[in-house]
């Protein structure tokens, strides 16, 4: 009897640590995982993402959310990164200049010439190998083909929920901002058009559609557009969806605790080509992201080092980089309306980034200084927003007080480019 004791209790023991080890496997493996970096081929380390608590305290908790998202993220403030999204459509919608020959001369260092002319501008031989980005010819063209194609499919995968992914009749796809409120669209819309009258063309084309039941355009979508409780008559953005794109890093002269993007020619010789067209594309999307004090993408970076000391380390928000290394800046419905709302809270975080650039592409800045000298920032964005939209009426403009502190940022954006030329331009 008790040999037979004996055995029952070993046979419990067993049966108890089995169980301990089938439990604590599990655990200790997703364990493991969160503590480990995950390589990628050719990109280095993916940090893995913030916990819930950290990510719920970033700039994006301050954004509104509507009551359907807040309950499917379970009461958490919490909107997805659009770069975190799988892109893909055609590639041949986004323009390279030139061929391949002119591509492959973007590889090795620099041989052309110094980087930097007449102080602080980057070199014409950069600008002959810049990419030309979405023409204002192909812009056109995508436009008036968006106006008309048949929306045959609305799904996630634009970033936000309240955001849709639509395919046309001909295959192309588009992303549909209905928006939370108005602002974000035409924040979006206008930045674009701020961006056309500044010679940036980094951002990808962008129309306005009237959502209506009698639309042959959304006639294929109805079922689709009621079920997510879009409103009849609202007006939406669709910007053009671009193919094989990936997350892009703050280049290291941009992050804290350096010196800048400055005009140094010892340092700037030392990058390849490629680095500094990304460079000199990185200068243009600050000067955009000054004027229309937007505030969702690198600002963002700085606000949550406060609480992620390696935010710098992973993709910027809302910034995206083509497979030859072009950069293309979506999703930007934070600013000038909602930017220019909330200034006085992310107003200081906007001067740092502004004042770490001090090299800029010199036709940029020609266009700087005439909206300042002419001071008809608002006069020309307005024309330039109704010759192209038709329904630039149904979803308004700027206030006047909204075009008195964009052209407040196009003088002091002026008086940095001629503070770095006082300070650098004898170099």
């Amino acid at each position: 009897m008790r040999a037979v004791s004996a055995n029952l209790f070993a046979l419990l023991l067993l049966c108890a640590l089995a169980s301990v080890f089938y439990v604590w496997s599990p655990v200790e493996t997703r364990l493991e995982r969160h503590k480990r970096r995950i390589l990628t081929p050719g990109r280095g380390s993916v940090l893995p993402a913030l916990p819930a608590d950290l990510s719920a305290k970033t700039f994006r908790a301050l954004l509104a959310v509507p009551v359907a998202q807040r309950q499917h993220l379970g009461g958490r403030l919490e909107a997805p990164n659009l770069t975190d999204q799988t892109v893909s459509a055609r590639s041949r919608h986004y323009h390279n200049k030139g061929d391949n020959t002119r591509s492959s001369r973007r590889g090795g260092t620099v041989k052309l010439g110094s980087p930097v002319e007449d102080g602080i501008f980057w070199g014409e031989w950069l600008e002959d190998l810049r990419p030309v980005g979405f023409t204002e010819e192909y812009a056109r063209d995508w436009r008036e083909r968006a106006r008309t194609y048949r929306i045959v499919k609305l799904e996630p995968g634009c970033g936000r929920i309240s955001n849709q992914l639509a395919t046309f009749a001909d295959g192309t796809k588009a992303c549909v901002r209905y928006g939370i409120n108005a602002d974000q669209v035409q924040g979006e819309s206008l930045t674009y058009y701020l961006a056309t009258l500044l010679g940036i063309t980094n951002l990808p084309p962008l129309v306005l559609s009237q959502l209506s039941g009698d639309s042959e355009q959304w006639a294929a979508v109805r079922s689709r557009i009621s079920g997510l409780q879009w409103s009849d008559r609202a007006v939406v953005s669709l910007t053009e969806w671009v193919s094989n794109l990936t997350g892009v890093v703050t280049p290291a002269p941009l992050r804290p605790g350096n010196a800048g993007l400055r005009p140094a020619v010892h340092e700037l010789q030392n990058k390849t080509r490629a680095e500094l067209l990304e460079l000199m594309q990185w200068s243009d999307l600050i000067v955009l992201d000054y004027l229309a004090a937007n505030f969702d993408r690198l600002v963002s970076n700085l606000f949550s080092l406060q609480w992620d000391s390696r935010v710098m380390e992973r993709d910027t928000n809302n910034l995206l980089k083509t497979p030859g290394g072009d950069l293309v800046f979506i999703d930007n419905e934070a600013g000038l309306v909602h930017g220019f709302r909330v200034l006085d809270m992310w107003e200081k975080y906007h001067n740092t980034v502004l004042s770490s650039v001090c090299v800029f592409r010199k036709r940029t800045t020609l266009r700087v200084a005439e909206l300042h000298r002419r001071r008809d920032c608002g006069r020309r964005l307005l024309e330039l927003y109704s010759d192209s939209e038709p329904l630039s009426v149904e979803l308004g403009f700027l206030s006047d007080e909204h075009v008195a502190i964009l052209q407040d940022r196009i003088d002091r954006l002026h008086k940095h480019i001629l503070h770095c030329r006082a300070k650098y331009g004898q170099l």
